[in-house]
């Protein structure tokens, strides 16, 4: 069984030391959270994942990690200081605020109150100072996506990898949105990482590779253990469109607290990098935008048969960390009834997501042969770069198999008296079907190896 609810997933990060609420000991912080020992090790693996899936597995895609703090010019030409914004009303009965489009019947959430002011635009964007003097003009925005960084630096990598449509930029980064409402867990938070593609096309080519990433996102999903039968597709309506999208197909996922966003991938046409070009009237343009006399840059690309300057079509698959971490821990958690009544709890990740790869388990703690021995086995385990290999010398095998079910752990090595007494072999007991085999010691390495790949 999965988690019957968000409360059970919170509980056990908490516990368990996958994510914590920011500054908890001082109260928390509102739609801020911390990621743990453990958290921090699945989050860095669910990216490892993206990352290899978009740049190493491909040759058509680079990488880029842009800066955080954005120019505002920037903000202003894409579009975002008109529009990223939400509907907010006050209720006057309670003085709280909501998103108008999150309200049912009209109705305040709060205390049940229907006295609500009439829904205004609240822009989501931090501000932040720049400089010493706080004169009202040196600020910087919090950049509220990935994807605008790509676009700027656009003439930037295409001058210094000279790439050949199609091609992609990919980025992974934290990114900012000043909710009015955060919720459910890290679900919708205040500060989060997305992981981000550009994937420039040519014009007309767009909409065959639109579904083409559609089909390879819910491919990769699978891969990290959220079956196609939890996913939907949602094709958003026209009307429901962002500014700067010709189609948008969501990937839907059965959250515990409901059917939700787990990734977008949208055609961008080729509004983002008209609406940062300067001259466009030099070429032919298709995006219907005003000129920006501020930029100094010509994004597009040069046609050398037709002798013309074109602007790609953008392709943009975009998955938030956070959410897909949710996802990952609801589709690996389960509750399972022993045969001596009892029952155990087990995170059963994909191996590649797994935060800890191996335990490994001294039978007798104080043992100097015994502690030796696994001690060693961990050194040569690491030497396979898997990722991590832990030592844990608690004594007690029974409740170190069972804690490591619940964080996840696919593989626990113990060492014995017969591993340094008789014929240099370790039990390896296996978290989801907890079946144990001997393996020899020389021959674990190559084991775990071939493990990791399955």
């Amino acid at each position: 069984m999965t988690a019957s609810s968000m409360d059970d997933l919170v509980s056990l990060a908490k516990r368990r030391g996958f994510i914590f609420q920011s500054s908890d000991i001082y109260g928390g912080l509102q739609g801020v959270y911390d990621y743990g020992p453990l958290g921090v090790e699945l989050k860095n693996n669910l990216k490892a994942a993206w990352w290899r899936a978009m740049v190493y597995d491909r040759d058509d895609i680079e990488g880029l990690d842009a800066a955080i703090l954005t120019n505002p010019m920037t903000l202003r030409h894409s579009g975002h200081e008109a529009t990223f914004t939400d509907p907010l009303v006050d209720c006057r009965a309670c003085k709280s605020r909501w998103r108008a489009d999150h309200l049912e019947g009209n109705t305040c959430p709060g205390c049940g109150s229907n006295d609500l002011t009439e829904p205004r635009p609240f822009n989501l964007m931090f501000k932040t100072q720049v400089g010493p003097v706080q004169d009202g003009g040196s600020f910087a925005y919090l950049r509220p996506e990935t994807a605008q960084a790509i676009f700027t630096n656009f003439k930037n990598v295409v001058d210094s990898t000279s790439p050949k449509l199609p091609f992609g930029i990919a980025q992974i980064g934290k990114a900012f949105r000043n909710e009015i409402t955060p919720r459910n867990f890290i679900f919708r938070v205040r500060e989060f990482e997305q992981m981000e593609l550009e994937f420039f096309v040519k014009a007309g080519e767009d909409e065959a590779w639109h579904r083409t990433w559609v089909d390879l996102r819910l491919d990769w999903w699978e891969q990290q253990g959220v079956p196609k039968d939890q996913l939907e597709l949602y094709h958003v309506p026209a009307d429901e469109l962002a500014h700067y999208s010709k189609a948008t197909v969501d990937v839907m996922y059965r959250f515990p607290h409901g059917l939700e966003e787990l990734e977008g991938i949208a055609n961008r046409t080729d509004f983002d990098l008209g609406s940062h070009t300067k001259n466009q009237d030099d070429f032919e343009l298709q995006a219907k935008v005003e000129p920006n006399s501020d930029s100094n840059a010509k994004l597009a690309m040069q046609d050398l048969e037709a002798k013309a300057w074109h602007v790609p079509f953008v392709i943009e698959p975009s998955a938030g960390v956070d959410r897909g971490v949710l996802a990952v821990m609801n589709e690996a958690y389960r509750v399972e009834e022993l045969e001596n009544g009892n029952t155990r709890t087990v995170m059963s990740f994909k191996p590649h997501l797994a935060p800890i790869k191996v335990a490994i388990l001294p039978l007798k703690r104080n043992h100097e042969g015994i502690v030796t021995k696994a001690k060693e086995i961990k050194k040569n385990l690491m030497r396979l770069g898997v990722g991590r290999i832990f030592y844990e010398d608690t004594g007690n095998i029974g409740k170190g198999y069972r804690r490591h079910d619940e964080v996840g752990t696919p593989l626990c090595v113990t060492v014995d008296f017969q591993t340094i007494e008789e014929d240099d072999t370790v039990t390896v007991r296996h978290r989801d079907s907890m079946a144990q085999q001997r393996v020899a010691v020389s021959e674990l390495p190559a084991f775990v190896e071939e493990f990791m790949r399955s």
